[in-house]
């Protein structure tokens, strides 16, 4: 009896693993491109050098898509429970170089998912607004970095993850989708410094979908950095209040209606960079309305407006930006697509000078880039 279940034991555990089913997949995008765009200055130290400006020409990596490769896996535990994680790098496909200096900059995480009660994820991941409120951008669809709101000043072009986050993702129920993360800051005696959280709630129905969320970043210079100014890049948009900031708050709402082969898509957000300056905060709000129109099943071409105002509570001061995005798009397989893009910036109001996300400023009120590039997915 004693060699019986000596045997029959370890038997049985080899069995029931066996029946337990897994998949680890490896996936990647490649986005590479030559861009034009005039009136860029030089920076050093984060500062922009005066009297420069000129014409810029570069190959730039991961703009419609960032360039990355990832990992992602399942495990079925049973009872419709499954262990997931993602392992996710980005890269500049230009020199090779790591993303962000990171070896997982995008996503790093493992959680469990349920068919019936959702998923619960931990570790480097997107906020909720960039899961359900990102798709009713341009940028978010088509086109990218360029195509961001000046700066990616709401992260609607998941400009920056949150590390150290505990994520949950409810199931679907009746075409709605809710969302919400927290991020650990990891200070002793100040629970608040470094952290981070989102609630998002999204509803998908025929034709019609909808979202509203909100991210606030505690201390947004260390916790996520976004397009803080250093080195060779300057934000003239809102460098200096990110650098001051106690919080960045960001609310965001979006709608899309599909109409045979035409998208319409319309989205706000209202970002603010508390006590950013002398105590009173920066703010500014964006408008976007876009549209996507499927010529045919490889052609389509994209279109879409965004007017962002701000307001600098301390100095009374409201900058002011126009932006017009443009995308033509050609699938040449399932994998492979080539597309043409073009963004118009013009700064006014007491905003001293244009800058589309991506490149420093411009020397004057104007900013205009040009680029054409390949995507390669796997």
């Amino acid at each position: 009896m004693k060699i019986y279940w000596v045997v029959a034991l370890p038997l049985a555990v080899l069995a029931g693993g066996a029946q337990a089913q897994s998949s680890v997949t490896l996936y990647g995008v490649v986005d590479l491109g030559i861009d034009y765009a005039n009136n860029v200055v030089n920076a050093s130290n984060g500062q922009a050098v005066a009297g420069s400006g000129g014409k810029l020409f570069q190959m730039q990596s991961g703009v419609p898509l960032g360039s990355r490769w990832g990992l992602k896996g399942t495990e079925d535990l049973g009872g419709g429970l499954s262990a997931i994680f993602r392992l996710e790098s980005g890269f500049d496909a230009a020199n090779g170089a790591v993303g962000g200096g990171l070896a997982f900059s995008r996503n790093a995480y493992v959680g469990l998912q349920s068919t019936r009660y959702g998923t619960l994820t931990f570790g480097r991941q997107w906020d909720a607004n960039v899961d359900l409120l990102e798709p009713f951008t341009l940028n978010g669809q088509y086109g990218g970095w360029y195509f961001a709101h000046p700066n990616d000043m709401d992260n609607l072009d998941n400009g920056f993850s949150v590390a150290n986050a505990i994520k949950y993702v409810s199931p679907t129920i009746g075409g709605f989708t809710a969302e919400g993360h927290y991020s650990l800051g990891g200070h002793a005696g100040q629970f608040s410094t470094d952290s981070t959280w989102s609630a998002a709630v999204a509803y998908a129905g025929g034709a019609f979908s909808a979202g509203v969320g909100y991210l606030r970043v505690n201390d947004p210079l260390t916790a996520v950095s976004g397009y803080a100014s250093g080195g060779s890049f300057t934000n003239a948009i809102f460098g200096d209040a990110l650098a001051r900031a106690r919080s960045q708050n960001v609310l965001a709402v979006g709608a899309s209606y599909v109409i045979g082969s035409f998208k319409l898509s319309a989205n706000f957000s209202d970002t603010a960079f508390r006590s950013a300056n002398g105590g009173g905060d920066v703010t500014f709000q964006n408008y976007e309305l876009s549209g996507i129109y499927n010529v045919t099943s490889a052609l389509l071409f994209g279109a879409g407006f965004t007017y962002t105002v701000g307001h600098d509570h301390a100095s009374d001061t409201t900058p002011k930006y126009q932006q017009a995005n443009v995308i033509a798009q050609y699938a040449l397989s399932k994998r492979t697509s080539v597309y043409a893009m073009g963004v118009f910036q013009n700064a006014s109001g007491d905003a001293p000078v244009a800058q589309i996300a991506g490149f420093n400023p411009s020397s004057t009120s104007h900013q205009v880039a040009a680029r054409l590039g390949i995507t390669h997915s796997f």
